[in-house]
């Protein structure tokens, strides 16, 4: 399978002319790359006048009916990760400055109860993130994951370092997670996995046993981590939320342009691209 993330929420739109910010933009974006081969559309939205991250409903809303009035097969998994940045202020560290997002966990999952994708992302780590923290805490994790799974949605654990994997263990060991799960593997952050080889074999080695797996590495790590992903048996995510260029100073056209060029390199290497429905059958999801 392949993924595409098609905006996310760091990426700013002066990095790249073609960023796509209003619905239409999204849902074109993803049906494109569904052309060129990606049978998982991640998505993000953005205020349509600013560009800027956002969470409103009615903008998930217009993005998935737009997707679906196209393409009925293509699996749509929702972000839930907004709503965990914390920037402590420089006069106390208990107060929020500009930029924090940090939001209650309901918040977090209004619009995966109000629209039930396929799937969304459920992130676990509580971690240094840049200059900023991301925190998760297990309680907060706990909260949204019932009530993801009371919507019938399937989530996918987002893994950044290996402490989030021993929580995932635990999660299922307690029945808050069905087991063996569908995991995301993200390489690169900073302060947590790195993009190598040996880092993605150590964190394929900690998964549940019989689970899915994708995984992904930041800027110039993005397709040699995809090849070594379909090395270890994984999954493949690729897209302008991770990745903007073809090559180092290349601008990649399109988020199509990025999974056409993943695509010709796990196929020569003697791969082969799932189709949206065989998508469904690997996730286990309705066609």
């Amino acid at each position: 399978m392949i993924t595409c993330a098609v905006t996310g929420n760091i990426t700013r739109p002066d990095q790249h002319p073609g960023l796509p910010i209003t619905p239409q933009q999204i849902a074109d974006s993803a049906l494109e790359a569904a052309e060129a081969g990606a049978s998982v559309a991640h998505i993000h939205v953005r205020d349509p006048e600013t560009g800027r991250p956002s969470m409103k409903v009615e903008y998930y809303r217009d993005v998935m009916e737009r997707i679906r009035a196209k393409n009925r097969a293509m699996v749509i998994n929702l972000t839930t990760g907004p709503g965990g940045r914390f920037i402590p202020s420089d006069e106390d560290p208990q107060v929020a400055a500009p930029g924090s997002t940090l939001m209650v966990p309901e918040k977090r999952v209004e619009h995966i109860t109000q629209l039930k994708p396929d799937i969304c992302t459920l992130d676990l780590n509580t971690m240094n993130s840049g200059g900023d923290v991301v925190i998760n805490t297990p309680r907060n994790v706990i909260r949204m994951a019932k009530i993801i799974r009371a919507a019938g949605v399937t989530p996918e654990i987002e893994i950044f370092d290996s402490g989030d994997l021993h929580l995932a263990h635990d999660l299922i060991r307690d029945g808050v997670l069905e087991g063996p799960g569908l995991f995301s593997l993200v390489l690169g952050v900073n302060y947590g996995f790195s993009a190598t080889p040996e880092t993605m074999l150590y964190a394929r080695n900690l998964l549940p046993a019989g689970a899915t797996w994708s995984a992904f590495g930041l800027g110039r790590h993005e397709f040699p981590m995809g090849a070594q992903a379909f090395l270890y048996g994984g999954h493949v995510r690729v897209g302008f939320e991770d990745n903007l260029f073809l090559s180092k100073g290349v601008l990649a056209p399109s988020n199509a342009a990025l999974v056409q060029r993943a695509r010709a390199i796990i196929e020569s290497i003697g791969g082969e691209i799932a189709s949206p429905a065989e998508a469904r059958k690997i996730l286990g999801l309705a066609s």
